[in-house]
């Protein structure tokens, strides 16, 4: 059976985040989303913080309405925050942890610790039609949690392992590669999509674009820096090749084995 092929995300908060430190409209989130598509993004995605500190409300009215790919709706778990998702019904919603003085995600939901409120919370979401992911540690027990609370998909929190990546820290990064790969061969197994991101840079993506049963890859203020440099289209089209490039090195027994 082939491996699936790898959808990458491109998260466009920062774009935004930029445009708010002077006011005004520019530079344009939207415009920035159909550059990602022009370069081979598959899919947009834009956390709207409760601070509204990047994205807005305005801005999420304005990708749902024009975007002609999917949107990932990053959000708390808050009644707020539900009921917007509700009104525009994006093609996913990305349930993540939120403390108002972070500057950005620092880890993964607490699967485990708020089972009861996150089933009646998830399936709510799921009855508009919308696919809901919960933004994980590569921890068995909370992919445990996530497939009984209802949830589609689990995207796996690859923040320590890029970190250990910035120190160099070659054994910290075997170690964390194979716990996202049991990660992810355990949450496939319980019948979930499997997806992964944060922090991931053209150094890191190659090894997690590997792991066969990851099918998206979610990368924003990584790509954004680049296209200070030269261009978003120009970021995302490298990103493209080398996600490609590792998916297309999986032996061909991983292959089969799927």
């Amino acid at each position: 059976m082939p491996v699936r092929a790898l959808r990458l995300g491109v998260n466009i908060d920062h774009v935004a985040t930029l445009r708010n430190a002077r006011g005004g409209m520019h530079p344009d989130p939207l415009r920035a989303a159909h550059l990602a598509i022009e370069g081979g993004a598959d899919g947009i995605t834009a956390h709207l913080r409760e601070d509204r500190r990047h994205i807005s409300d305005a801005d999420i009215t304005r990708l749902k309405n024009e975007l002609t790919r999917p949107l990932n709706l990053e959000m708390a778990t808050t009644k707020e925050m539900q009921q917007i998702a509700l009104r525009h019904v994006p093609n996913a919603c990305c349930l993540v942890p939120e403390r108002r003085q972070e500057r950005t995600t620092e880890g993964g939901l607490d699967v485990l610790a708020a089972v009861k409120t996150l089933k009646p919370f998830v399936a709510k979401l799921k009855d508009a039609g919308i696919r809901v992911s919960l933004f994980i540690e590569p921890d068995l027990k909370t992919i445990d949690a996530a497939a009984a609370v209802g949830a589609d998909i689990v995207e796996l929190h690859t923040g320590r392992y890029c970190n250990l990546a910035l120190e160099h820290d070659a054994a910290g990064v075997a170690r964390e590669l194979e716990r996202h790969k049991k990660a992810a061969s355990a949450a496939a197994a319980a019948g979930l999509e499997v997806h992964a991101g944060h922090g991931l840079t053209y150094n890191t993506v190659k090894p997690i674009a590997a792991i066969p049963e990851i099918v998206e890859l979610n990368i924003g203020h990584f790509l954004i820096g680049e296209a200070i440099f030269g261009g978003l289209s120009m970021a995302v089209r490298r990103m493209r090749v080398l996600m490609d490039e590792a998916r297309d090195s999986i032996p061909a027994a991983a292959r089969s084995a799927k």
